[in-house]
């Protein structure tokens, strides 16, 4: 199989998927938009995963690159019809490039949470192995607001009704970060402006600290997770 991966800044990578993509022995090309490197011809490849990000869907103007992304979603999703999979910022595009649309939320959504998996998500290809709930790393400020036609929500959380959804037959994209390994959180806090984001919206650097506790004690089921919904994504 070849992956091709859609990532938004330096920090924000593959993570586990990458151990997993490896583990497989799949070949995998990253492009790293945020450095001006060119998308790469669609059809090369069989599975497309598209990260997080600091940026919001609709800053075209700062981030001139995501006008071709949400085509080359576009084009994926709907022309190729080929299994995709976003993640954060990932699922916000896919929601934003199929003619849904995302908002600022009013209340940040940050920590290790537990999102719930709807009834729906029971009969879904990636989601129907998984535990009814568990408890996930959040970090984002925009949700969405209104789907694309033909989506199915596939989970939801208190803070987050939309966490978990499924566009058509092939399309996934989940509002959490699943791909989070032993240092994850840690290597985001290094960054000045990740720091404060998490002081601001926890309310103290103390909270700030429990957050890179708690993500690295949930790390090892997330990495079985991922390991199911890579393996069921090669199967698609």
């Amino acid at each position: 199989m070849n992956v091709l991966i859609f990532q938004h800044s330096p920090g924000e990578g593959p993570g586990a998927l990458c151990d997993h993509i490896v583990s497989h022995q799949d070949e995998m090309q990253i492009v790293h938009l945020y450095n001006g490197q060119p998308i790469p011809q669609l059809e090369d490849f069989d599975l497309l995963l598209v990260m997080g990000g600091p940026m919001d869907v609709w800053e075209v103007e700062s981030y001139r690159w995501l006008v071709s992304e949400k085509q080359a979603i576009r084009t994926w999703v709907r022309d190729l019809n080929r299994p995709y999979f976003g993640i954060c910022l990932g699922h916000q595009l896919l929601i934003d490039a199929l003619g849904g649309t995302c908002t600022r939320m009013q209340v940040p959504e940050i920590g290790v949470l537990p999102v719930e998996l709807t009834n729906s998500a029971k009969q879904d290809p990636l989601f129907a192995a998984l535990p009814r709930q568990f408890r996930v790393l959040q970090w984002h400020g925009v949700g969405a607001k209104k789907l694309p036609s033909g989506t199915t929500v596939l989970a939801q959380s208190a803070g987050c009704p939309v966490q978990a959804i499924r566009v058509g037959d092939l399309a996934w994209g989940v509002q959490f970060h699943p791909e989070i390994v032993q240092g994850t959180i840690s290597a985001w806090m290094s960054d000045e402006g990740n720091h404060r984001c998490a002081v601001d919206w926890l309310g103290s650097a103390s909270a700030a600290l429990v957050m890179e506790r708690d993500s690295d004690e949930i790390s090892a089921d997330q990495f079985k997770m991922t390991s199911k919904i890579y393996a069921s994504l090669r199967q698609l």
